[in-house]
């Protein structure tokens, strides 16, 4: 049984968020920074931020897509912001 994570990452040198998707998180955060990954190679480090969880690739993908969509840095924000209080 797999978990599929929508996730977004903070680069502090450039203050830029990026919003994806994956199976594996640390292996992703790892293509990130080793620079592996063509549109956010420029940015790096980055940093894992935010994370959520779920059962399969497709809610994942479409969380990402509801997460872009909104094309709100304040909404972004909040999520992060709010993560430790939805525990």
């Amino acid at each position: 049984f797999f978990m599929y994570y929508t996730y977004i990452l903070y680069s502090v040198n450039f203050d830029r968020y990026y919003v994806g998707h994956c199976q594996d998180l640390a292996a992703r955060l790892q293509r990130h920074n080793g620079k592996a990954v063509t549109s956010t190679k420029a940015y790096a480090p980055w940093q894992l931020v935010y994370s959520e969880s779920f059962p399969t690739k497709a809610t994942a993908s479409n969380r990402e897509a509801e997460i872009k969509r909104k094309k709100n840095r304040k909404y972004i924000e909040l999520l992060i912001l709010n993560a430790g209080t939805n525990l």
